[in-house]
C-alpha cells in the first residue's frame, strides 16, 4: 500500500501538470482569438445584385466558420480537458491519501509530507467544488494547477517520509479533531490565494497598468468576481481554523499541562490567526481599499507557509513531529 500510494502521488503530480498545460493553451488560444479578430478586416457586407450579365448574383456564403471561432472553440475545449485532467488528479491523489492511511493503520496526517498532501488535495476538492457553482472562474484553474504541482514535487522530492507508527504524544481523539481542522482549513487558505494573487493583478490590468504581470491577468474573470471568491473562501475558512487553534491549546493543556507554551508552531499558528483577523477586519471597513486588504490576505498565506515549512526546518520544539 505505501509502494502504491507514491506511485499514485507521482500520477497526481504529472495529471495536474497536464492539467496546468491545458489550461495555458486556453489562455494562449484566447489571447490567439483576440489577436485575429483585432488584425482581421471588417468583413464587406455584400447584397445581391445585377452583374455583368444582366443576371441577378446571390450573395456570396461563407464556406467556412471565422478562424476566430474556431480557434475560441478549441480553446474552449483545451479548458474542459484541464478541468477533466484536474478532477483525475484529484481522485489520483485522493487515492494516495487512502492508500497512505491504510498502510500507516492511521489518519494521514502523521508528519510534514502527509500534511502537505492532504492540505492540497483540499485545495484542489475545494476549487472543484467552487467550479461546478462557479463554472466562469475557470481561468483561475492555471494558477491552481501550478501551486499544485510546486507543493506536491517539493513534498515529493524534500519532504518524503516512510510509513512509521504514530509518535506516542500523537496518539489521542485530539489528534483527529485538531490536526482535520488545521488541514481543512489550510487548504482553504491554499485556495483562497489564488483569487488573491488574481485579484491583484486583474485589478492592475483594470486600472491601466500593462507592465508584467498585469498583463498576465487579461483572461481572467473581473476583478470584483475575484475579490468575492477571496472573502468568501477566507470567511468559510476563519471560523474552522480559529477552532483548531483552541482545539490545539485544549490538547496542549492535557498532554503537557498547559494551554500556551510560545512553542515555535504555537506562535506562528497566532501570528497568522492575527493576520487573517485583520484582513477580515480591513475587508469589511469601507475606508480600506479592496487591493490593500487583499495584500493582507497574502500575507497571511505567507505566515502559513511559514509555520508549516519555516518552523520544521529552523526550529526545534515540541511540535517537531515533521519527520525529515
Amino acid at each position: 500500500m505505501s509502494a502504491l500510494s507514491d506511485q499514485l502521488v507521482t500520477f497526481a503530480i504529472l495529471a495536474y501538470l497536464v492539467a496546468m498545460i491545458s489550461h495555458a493553451v486556453e489562455y494562449a488560444l484566447g489571447d490567439a482569438r483576440r489577436r485575429t479578430a483585432a488584425a482581421a478586416p471588417a468583413r464587406e457586407l455584400v447584397g445581391a445584385g445585377v452583374g455583368a450579365t444582366g443576371e441577378v448574383e446571390p450573395p456570396a456564403a461563407d464556406d467556412a466558420p471565422p478562424v476566430r471561432d474556431r480557434v475560441a472553440e478549441r480553446g474552449r475545449l483545451a479548458g474542459r480537458i484541464a478541468v477533466a485532467v484536474t478532477a483525475l488528479a484529484a481522485a489520483l491523489h485522493l487515492g494516495a491519501l487512502v492508500t497512505r492511511g491504510v498502510a500507516a493503520d492511521r489518519m494521514p496526517w502523521g508528519n510534514m509530507y502527509e500534511f502537505v498532501l492532504t492540505v492540497t488535495w483540499i485545495g484542489v476538492a475545494a476549487w472543484l467544488a467552487v467550479l461546478v457553482k462557479r463554472p466562469g472562474l475557470r481561468q483561475l484553474g492555471l494558477f491552481l494547477t501550478l501551486v499544485q504541482v510546486l507543493l506536491l514535487a517539493f513534498a515529493e522530492l524534500k519532504l518524503y517520509t516512510e510509513v512509521v507508527p504514530l509518535v506516542p504524544a500523537l496518539n489521542s481523539y485530539w489528534f483527529i479533531i485538531h490536526v482535520s481542522t488545521i488541514v481543512f482549513s489550510s487548504g482553504i487558505f491554499l485556495l483562497g490565494v489564488v483569487p488573491a494573487v488574481a485579484f491583484l493583478m486583474r485589478n492592475g490590468y483594470e486600472q491601466g497598468r500593462r507592465s508584467f504581470p498585469y498583463t498576465l491577468a487579461k483572461r481572467l474573470p473581473a476583478a470584483a468576481a475575484l475579490e468575492r471568491l477571496t472573502f468568501g473562501l477566507h470567511a468559510f475558512s476563519f471560523p474552522i481554523f480559529t477552532f483548531a487553534v483552541i482545539a490545539g491549546a485544549i490538547w496542549a493543556e492535557a498532554a503537557w499541562g498547559r494551554a500556551w507554551g510560545w512553542d515555535p508552531k504555537e506562535t506562528w499558528a497566532f501570528i497568522s490567526w492575527v493576520v487573517y483577523a485583520g484582513y477580515l477586519h480591513a475587508r469589511a471597513t469601507p475606508s480600506v481599499r479592496r487591493n490593500v486588504a487583499t495584500w493582507i490576505a497574502v500575507l497571511g498565506f505567507l505566515t502559513v507557509l511559514m509555520n508549516l515549512f519555516g518552523v520544521n526546518f529552523f526550529f526545534t520544539g515540541l511540535h517537531s513531529y515533521a519527520g525529515i
